[in-house]
């Protein structure tokens, strides 16, 4: 027979599980961390909401809606160079959406993206074409671009945005990213500094949209 205390404990067990536990029944909060090896981040500036949910290995899946921006994915910490593969589900041709490799260095403060697929706006929309590089069978445009006074992950602060984007959207694939980053500095002369973070992203601005993504070293 269970004793009437062993009963009582278990009972209270079952019903008082912990906030924390129903919060990531139902997603991650905002903020980065390591899931079963590999580095994520997930950022949001609160508009909308987004159920963002790490999977096995370099997984993920997410939702959004009503959104006006965020970002997140998994990846590396820190991210140097390296061969990076992906595959999964990105459907957001019809929103504002990116699905990117994305990171950041410090000194200098850089935020840059390798863009596979976008949406209805092209981020190299309103800049000047710096060159071109050939990556795993495509051809991507390099471009540059200055945030003012805006989120980083030093706070608020200026910073330059480098770009890849493949002229040939896709979902799913490898990227050589020493190439990329030895071309935005052979072509347009920018310089990259300590490496931080690089994940395979998706991001949504003034839109709602899904994707099931997963990233590893190719």
């Amino acid at each position: 027979m269970v004793s009437f205390t062993l009963l009582l404990t278990a009972l209270a067990a079952a019903v008082t599980a912990s906030p924390l536990q129903a919060v990531q029944e139902r997603g991650i909060q905002p903020g980065q961390g390591t899931h079963d090896g590999f580095f994520y981040s997930f950022w949001t500036d609160g508009r909308g909401s987004v159920d963002y949910n790490n999977g096995p290995r370099g997984s993920y899946r997410v939702t959004w809606n009503n959104v006006n921006n965020w970002v997140g994915g998994k990846g590396w910490k820190p991210g140097p160079p390296r061969k990076v593969a992906y595959n999964g589900t990105w459907n957001n041709y019809n929103v504002n959406s990116y699905l990117a490799l994305y990171g950041w260095t410090t000194n200098p403060l850089v935020e840059y993206y390798i863009v596979e697929a976008y949406g209805t706006y092209n981020p190299s929309s309103g800049t000047s074409r710096l060159g071109t590089i050939e990556d795993d069978g495509g051809v991507y445009d390099i471009y540059k671009t200055r945030r003012v006074n805006q989120p980083s992950i030093l706070g608020t602060s200026t910073f330059d945005q480098y770009w890849s984007v493949r002229r040939t959207k896709r979902v799913g694939g490898t990227i050589d990213t020493q190439k990329h980053f030895d071309e935005w500095k052979r072509q347009g002369n920018l310089q990259l500094g300590t490496w931080d973070y690089m994940i395979m992203a998706s991001e949504g601005y003034q839109s709602s949209g899904s994707a099931n993504i997963e990233v590893r070293a190719a």
